[in-house]
């Protein structure tokens, strides 16, 4: 296999993910995007005579410990959609 044949292989496949890596990285997720809900609803903003409001977060950057193509693997499985500028949101949602 000549060296352009080699780079063309390389670039054209992607890389497989195995379920625990998957289920690790949608945790991760998951509880990022918990916590930015919680520090949003914990603000001072709310006022204490009013019913409280909920997080208007719907998205996250995910956790940069994971590679940009197990997000893509997420999203082509269709556990989470891209939201455009390098955030996420929970297909669920």
């Amino acid at each position: 296999m000549s060296e352009t044949e080699e780079g063309a292989a390389q670039e054209g496949a992607a890389p497989e993910f195995t379920k625990e890596e998957l289920k690790t990285a949608l945790k991760a997720y998951k509880k990022r995007l918990k916590l930015a809900r919680l520090d949003d609803e914990s603000r001072l903003g709310y006022g204490a005579m009013t019913k409280g409001e909920g997080s208007g977060i719907i998205g996250v950057r995910p956790p940069e410990q994971f590679p940009e193509e197990i997000w893509k693997a997420l999203v082509a499985k269709g556990r989470l959609r891209y939201a455009g500028q390098g955030m996420y949101e929970p297909a669920d949602f």
